[in-house]
């Protein structure tokens, strides 16, 4: 498989570290994220620099053990005899150079961050009723009004007949979760999406790619759920319907507006 940082460029990395520690321009992060969302390739490298931005952060926190620094040293050395230096995905954060938070990223890119939760313990989460009502609906018939860290909830009523008739809000290891609940005909299908860097996706399950947005099907006692990233967050649709609608709901972007 194709890393693809072999076909970003020098910019593209550094507006990807710029998004992700928050540090880029207000007047040019609509156009980075566009350009993010046309690209599953910038995805993915958006989800590594802000999993290692996580990871440099609780490192400042708790530093690994001396005896594990040495032996990343020791492997890093040894690494180096033997192949070329390797491309850094974003040279301003300096994480091929410290060891200390080398250690810390890997841990982070394998674990999906310090106390990461899994995804099916977020799915959990829509077995709980909702706590508030429904956000309102925004005039473009695509949205509702409710977001997390920029992540929109999407409007199902009008093209899908699904409506929304609740919220709630959890904290799941640290993160903050927020869940909005759909009816129709008397079904019932939950919307969660969880704040931070993207959780680790479910080992093994099947996956669908549709508009260039990769997503997982799973099961979370009995209930099938799709999950996927939007903006580095993710998100989980979970409920009894049948797959394909789904993943007909979870790809919804309206009039454009839903960005991934």
């Amino acid at each position: 498989m194709t890393d693809p940082t072999s076909s970003a460029s020098e910019r593209d990395l550094a507006d990807l570290a710029a998004l992700a520690d928050g540090t880029l321009p207000a007047e040019r992060r609509e156009a980075v994220e566009a350009r993010v969302a046309a690209s599953p390739e910038l995805q993915e490298l958006l989800d590594r620099q802000r999993r290692a931005v996580t990871a440099t952060q609780a490192l400042r926190e708790e530093p690994p053990p001396e005896s594990l620094r040495a032996a990343v040293e020791a492997g890093r050395r040894g690494s180096a005899l033997r192949r070329p230096r390797a491309r850094r995905l974003v040279p301003r954060l300096a994480l091929v150079g410290a060891v200390a938070v080398v250690v810390a990223v890997v841990a982070a890119l394998l674990s999906g961050g310090p106390g990461a939760p899994t995804v099916a313990e977020a799915a959990q989460l829509a077995e709980r009723a909702p706590s508030g009502p429904a956000p309102r609906q925004l005039s473009d018939g695509a949205r509702l009004d409710l977001d997390v860290q920029g992540v929109v909830f999407p409007d199902l009523l009008e093209s899908y007949g699904w409506e929304a008739v609740g919220v709630r809000r959890d904290e799941i290891d640290g993160r903050e979760a927020t869940t909005v609940f759909y009816e129709k005909d008397g079904t019932r299908i939950a919307y969660v999406i969880v704040a931070g860097s993207g959780l680790p996706r479910p080992s093994g399950a099947p996956t669908t790619t549709r508009a260039g947005v990769l997503f997982h099907t799973f099961e979370v006692d009995g209930r099938l759920a799709v999950t996927w990233r939007r903006l580095g967050r993710t998100c989980i649709l979970i409920g009894p319907v049948p797959e394909d609608e789904l993943l007909t709901l979870a790809s919804w972007r309206g009039d454009g507006t839903l960005r991934y």
